[in-house]
This record gives C-alpha cells, structure tokens and sequence, in this order.
C-alpha cells in the first residue's frame, strides 16, 4: 500500500480519514483533495481583437447561435457567410477600434469583466479563502464557457456556480 501521509505543507488542501467528507471512511483510507466550489463570471462576448479575422470569427459564432438569429439554416447560413461575414468584420471592426482599450490590447467589455472577477475573487478569497475559486468567461469567443469550467474541474471544483451577466430574450420566459 502506498503511504497515506500526505506531501509537505499540503495538510491544509487534503482531507484525512476520520475528518470531513471522509469522517467514516477506514483509517487506512487515502487522503483526498478538499472539494472547491468555482464561481464562474458569464459575459455575453467580445472578439479577441478588430482585425478582420478576428471580427468575422467572433460575428460568425454570435450569428450563428438560434438564440439569436431564429431564421432556419439553410436560408440564414448562406447569407450569413457570403454577404454579411465578407462586409460587417470591416464596420464592426473600425467601432471595436474606437473604443478598444489600446493600453491592454483587449475590448472595453474583458476590460471591466476581468476588473469585476478580481474584485469578486478578492471578496471570496478573504471570507473563503483557497475553498472557492472565481473565474469568468465568455458566452461568444474567449475565454469559453467550455475551457473555463474544464479548467475549474482540473483544479478540484466539484460545484461550478454559473453567473450570467447578460440576459436574452427568450432567459426570461418572453414570448411573442
């Protein structure tokens, strides 16, 4: 059997047999990694720059969800990728440029996103110290939704509490 004891200066982070999640489990029973609980900050989206490039992919995915052009496939797609995604990544990109946080290199929106995810973990962290860990993401383009709550499970999160910050239409039960 592999010894129980745990690393150097990581008894804080691991749960011991007769404690906790493990108060009735075999003395010999491994320790195991206290659970943490992710806080995961949902913004709506931004591209990752003004290029051309980077507005099409962002447009391309934010278009392409039902939730928000509710028009059927075969007719939405093809004017989505020959007419729209050749000419709107040049305007949208030109207003992005306008307001684009040249200091960071990022949109205004990752900006104040970030800004509130710090003050937020800041807050945690003093009443709840490593046990809860805050992060945010985007609902269109990056960071993902995907990559981020992969990325809080690989930490040791065994809950992921989801905080939109944006609502759409059909969030709030409105129907036409």
């Amino acid at each position: 059997m592999l010894d129980a004891k745990p690393a150097q200066g990581a008894e804080g982070s691991l749960v011991m047999p007769g404690e906790g999640r493990l108060a009735h489990a075999p003395a010999n029973h491994p320790p195991v990694r206290k659970p943490k609980i992710g806080v995961l900050i949902a913004n709506l989206g931004t591209p990752d720059n003004y290029d051309y490039w980077s507005m099409r992919r962002y447009l391309n995915e934010f278009l392409s969800d039902k939730r928000v052009v509710d028009y059927a496939s075969w007719k939405w797609q093809p004017l989505l990728q020959l007419i729209i995604l050749t000419k709107r990544p040049f305007s949208s990109g030109a207003n992005y440029k306008l307001i684009w946080n040249h200091d960071l290199n990022e949109s205004p929106l990752l900006t104040i996103t970030k800004a509130q995810t710090a003050a937020i973990a800041e807050t945690m962290a003093a009443r709840h110290g490593a046990e809860v860990m805050v992060d945010f993401c985007m609902r269109y383009g990056n960071p993902s939704t995907d990559t981020k709550v992969r990325a809080m499970v690989e930490a040791g999160c065994e809950k992921v509490l989801f905080f939109p910050l944006s609502l759409r239409r059909g969030d709030l039960g409105h129907r036409e």
